[in-house]
Formats: C-alpha cells, sequence, structure tokens
C-alpha cells in the first residue's frame, strides 16, 4: 500500500516515480496522453492497467466489508488519513478513492494528526490525563513515508502546530538497503536516513517556534519506530525523554481517525463528542508570477480551514484583457519548481496602460485540506476562479464513473467467485464423504453397487481436476447433485440396519485371516 500512495496523485516523469520505479515489483508505465502512472497487473489471464486510485480504492472496499462484516450493518461514511506532507492533489485524488469504493468522505486528516487523537483518547481512558494543555510531538516513521508533527492539545482541542516530513523516506528504505546483515552493519547503512529524520524533527521545531524542552510528550506511530536504533536517536535529540508507547503504533492512526469520525456523526464512544480539530496546510500556497518567482498566499503550517488573501497583482502588458493565474503548491522560490496545481483565466479586462488593472486573489482551504482559488478585477464584479480538481495528474469525473462502474462489476464478480468457491468445497466435500462411506461400509452392498458408486466419484474427480479454475456456481452444484443421485441410494443401502448378511461376510472374512 505504501508504494501504492506514492502514486496517487503523481506524473508519470515525476523524479520521484522514476527512482521508486527501480525498487519495486509490479510494472508501471505512463497513460498515453496525460501522463499518468498506471499499474499493469495481469487479471484472468490478460494485461490490465490499474490507476493508484483504483487500486487504492480496491483496497478501501476490502475495509468497508471487513468493517461492515463485524459490525452487521452498511458502512457509508469514512473518515481518510493520508501523510501530512500529501500535497493538494493526492489528497483530492485519495478523496477519489473514497469516492470510487462507494465511501462518502467525511474528511481527509493527517495520519500524525489521528495518531495524536489516539494518543488524546488513550489518556482520557486511562484516567492520568489533566486539563493542562500540552505539546505532543508525532514522529509516525512506517513503511514508505515519514511524517513529523508538533500537536498542542488543550482539553478537546487539538490543534496542529507544524508538519514536517518526507514522502520518500521509511521502511522501504531501510529494507532495500539489506541483505542478510547483522543490526550493526543494518545501523550503519542505515544511519544517514535515520539522521534525516531526526533533522526533520528538528526542522518541525523550528516551524512550530518551539524548543525540545516546549514538547511534553512524544508519541511513536508507525511500525518502523521499532527499530531500536531510531528509538534511541530520537531519545538522544529530546535528552532521554521517555518516549510513549502505550499505543500500538500500527493502529494509532486508525483509532484516531475513528474517533473523528464518530465526533463527525455524532456516534458516541463513551468519551466527549465536541472535539475540535485544527489542522495545518502542509506546503505553500501561491500563484506563478510572470517574473518566475512563486507569490505565496497561504504559507505552509497556516491553520486551517483558512482563507487569504493577496492584493495588487497587475498586469504586465498595456491593453493585456486577459490575464493566466497559475497556481503551485511548494517551498521552492521560482514556481516552475513547485508542484503546479491548475490554472484559470480572467478574460474581459477593460484595455488599460499595464500595471493600472489591479487583482485580488483569494485562497481558501477547506476543513478537507480542499483548495479554491480566485481573482476579481479591483473595482468590478468581473471575477474567475477555480477549485483544484482537475489538475493533469487527477482523475477526470468520466474516469471516475468508469471506475465506480467497474469497482461494482469486480464486487459482482468477487460475490460470483465466493459462490463458486462455496459451491466448488461443497463437492469436494460430497467426494471425500461418499469416498469415505465406501471404505467404511462398501462391503455392506453388492459388488455392482460399489462399483457404480466408485465409477461415479472417479468421473467427478477427473472432471474436477479439469475444471478446477472454473468460475460457476451452478456447474459445481449440478456437479454435486449428479453425483449424489448416484451415491446416495447405494450409501442409504449401506447404512440400513438390515444388511446384516454384508455384516457376517464381513466379520467372518476377518476372522479368515486372523486364523490365518
Amino acid at each position: 500500500m505504501a508504494d501504492v500512495k506514492r502514486l496517487i496523485g503523481r506524473k508519470f516523469s515525476d523524479v520521484t516515480v522514476q527512482n521508486d520505479m527501480k525498487l519495486w515489483p509490479f510494472k508501471v508505465t505512463a497513460r498515453p496522453g496525460d501522463n499518468k502512472p498506471m499499474i499493469v497487473v495481469t487479471f484472468k489471464g490478460k494485461e490490465k492497467q490499474f490507476a493508484a486510485e483504483e487500486i487504492s480504492s480496491m483496497i478501501l472496499q476490502k475495509m468497508k466489508s471487513v468493517a461492515e462484516a463485524y459490525l452487521g450493518k452498511q458502512v457509508k461514511n469514512a473518515v481518510i488519513t493520508v501523510p501530512a506532507y500529501f500535497c493538494d492533489g493526492q489528497r483530492q485524488a485519495t478523496k477519489d478513492a473514497g469516492f470510487i469504493a462507494g465511501l462518502n468522505v467525511l474528511r481527509i486528516i493527517n495520519e500524525p494528526t489521528a495518531a495524536a487523537i489516539a494518543y488524546g483518547l488513550d489518556k482520557k481512558g486511562s484516567g492520568s490525563g489533566d486539563s493542562a494543555s500540552k505539546n505532543i510531538l508525532v514522529f509516525d516513521l512506517g513503511g514508505g513515508t515519514f511524517d513529523v508533527s508538533i500537536v498542542r492539545m488543550e482539553k478537546d482541542v487539538f490543534e496542529v502546530k507544524a508538519v514536517n516530513g518526507n514522502t520518500h523516506l521509511g521502511g522501504g528504505d531501510f529494507n532495500n538497503r539489506m541483505v542478510s546483515i547483522t543490526r550493526a552493519r543494518f545501523e550503519k547503512l542505515n544511519m544517514d536516513l535515520f539522521e534525516d529524520c531526526m533533522e526533520l524533527v528538528e526542522n518541525c521545531l523550528k516551524d512550530a517556534k518551539m524548543e525540545k524542552s516546549h514538547i511534553h510528550d512524544i508519541v511513536l506511530v508507525g511500525g518502523s519506530t521499532r527499530i531500536p536504533k531510531v528509538e534511541e536517536l530520537l531519545q538522544k535529540l529530546f535528552h532521554g525523554k521517555k518516549l510513549y508507547k502505550s499505543i500500538n503504533p500500527d493502529e494509532a492512526v486508525a483509532c484516531g481517525a475513528s474517533f473523528h469520525a464518530a465526533s463527525l456523526t455524532g456516534a458516541c464512544l463513551g468519551a466527549k463528542k465536541d472535539v475540535v480539530l485544527v489542522d495545518v496546510a502542509p506546503l505553500s500556497l501561491g500563484i506563478g508570477c510572470y517574473s518566475g518567482a512563486m507569490s505565496v498566499v497561504i504559507p505552509r503550517n497556516t491553520p486551517i480551514p483558512t482563507k487569504m488573501t493577496r492584493h495588487n497583482y497587475k498586469n504586465v502588458y498595456d491593453n493585456q484583457t486577459a490575464t493566466l493565474f497559475p497556481v503551485y503548491e511548494g517551498e521552492m522560490p521560482i514556481a516552475i519548481y513547485n508542484y503546479f496545481l491548475g490554472e484559470f483565466t480572467l478574460r474581459n479586462i477593460p484595455p488599460a496602460p499595464r500595471d493600472v488593472p489591479k487583482f485580488d486573489v483569494d485562497f481558501e482551504i477547506d476543513a478537507n485540506g480542499i483548495l479554491t482559488v480566485s481573482a476579481q478585477l479591483v473595482g468590478s464584479n468581473n471575477k474567475e476562479q477555480i477549485t483544484i480538481t482537475n489538475h493533469s495528474a487527477r482523475l477526470s469525473k468520466a474516469e471516475i464513473d468508469r471506475m465506480v462502474k467497474e469497482a461494482e462489476e469486480y464486487k459482482a464478480q468477487e460475490e460470483e467467485l465466493k459462490k463458486s468457491s462455496a459451491a466448488k468445497n461443497a463437492l469436494e466435500s460430497y467426494i471425500h464423504y461418499a469416498g469415505g462411506t465406501l471404505g467404511c461400509h462398501g462391503n455392506r452392498v453388492e459388488m455392482k453397487d460399489r462399483s457404480a458408486l466408485r465409477d461415479a466419484i472417479e468421473k467427478t474427480v477427473h472432471w474436477l481436476e479439469w475444471n478446477y479454475l472454473l468460475c460457476d456456481a451452478l456447474k459445481f452444484e449440478e456437479k454435486r447433485k449428479e453425483l449424489a443421485a448416484i451415491c446416495e441410494p447405494v450409501i442409504t443401502k449401506m447404512m440400513q440396519p438390515g444388511q446384516g448378511s454384508c455384516c457376517k461376510f464381513a466379520k467372518a472374512e476377518i476372522i479368515e485371516i486372523e486364523d490365518d
């Protein structure tokens, strides 16, 4: 799943995708026309391509069915967690995956934030919590990504102060350097990666404008935090502070997301429902200017939801009647080195000398981290906007509709496979039952009955060997009924108590052998 996450909302030509592909056990190709990475698999003997969103939706659909089986009722709504450093495009793509899986995505929240919520819930449940505010550092080192967040917890308010991390640093990177080696060798090989984690922690502290002494608790999340050297370096960084490990690092994010979903829907988990979550924008957002510079409107680590306006954008040519507004996300001073989200054009601008027409640009991020950008000509009602939902790396509505339809078809096929498997198992079970009964009680009936039953079983076994991969429940059921029609009358004879002569014959045969 970590490998699939790395592809969501990305382009095949991205340098990070090209580097990752060298290590993946599956094939990825570029879709003609839009450079979207497609995962190549063999399905029913044919090569088929799936977008990362489709694979993600299949996993979500499986989790949905598991939850429904456990709860005994339908699951419609979901809170989905993503790595803190997911860009807007990746968050949008994750919402698409949820929709394809048949889920109403209530909220997209950062994984470290969800872990902090789980931490707060755990502290309340243990009775060890208090009303004082706390600064929590969440160190989330998983299989494919690393995120570090600083969250301020005060009563039922969780306010994210800063996030940092790397979407390409995790357990998979450690594994790629391992071949049957000692722990000391493992630690030496990966020391630079471990130190990268510590550097990101220190950067997160700087972003939050906090000292190490300001951190009250450190919560470990993700399976890779079990690595002893990681724990040692983190504890050393915070001068021996005890690491909080009472929450299972593999379950903390899911627990926190579940609790947040319960608070959004009004469900009661035995804890307060009025939890307030204040998250932050993981990356800066702005406009690409004519000079090539990135004009930041919303700085990274700004609490969300938020709306910010930047004034006095100007035309660069005389009598310019249309202005393009390209939207970027990232920290590089040059716009094109950041992640391009989309663009829109404000038209019908009255001709005027350069620098005279002025524009106000609004950036608004909702609680899911979804971005809407608008521009308005100052002194008029001329306004244009874009909700960043259709940048080049994202699925189109037609593609989403197709994937939803295919997801329903796959679900139907899965049901057919289940029925077929159950029918095949029933046939195999009956074959074993009939064969076992023949072996134990066959000498209670005449030779012709035994032969008929044995022939029927052998023919059915031969048919099953040739049709084992058949996906047709009716065929297996028909074959079982066909075999039963031959076997049941004979088995009934075998089990009748009136077959005494056969029993005596059998007993005498045994005695003769024993006498010999």
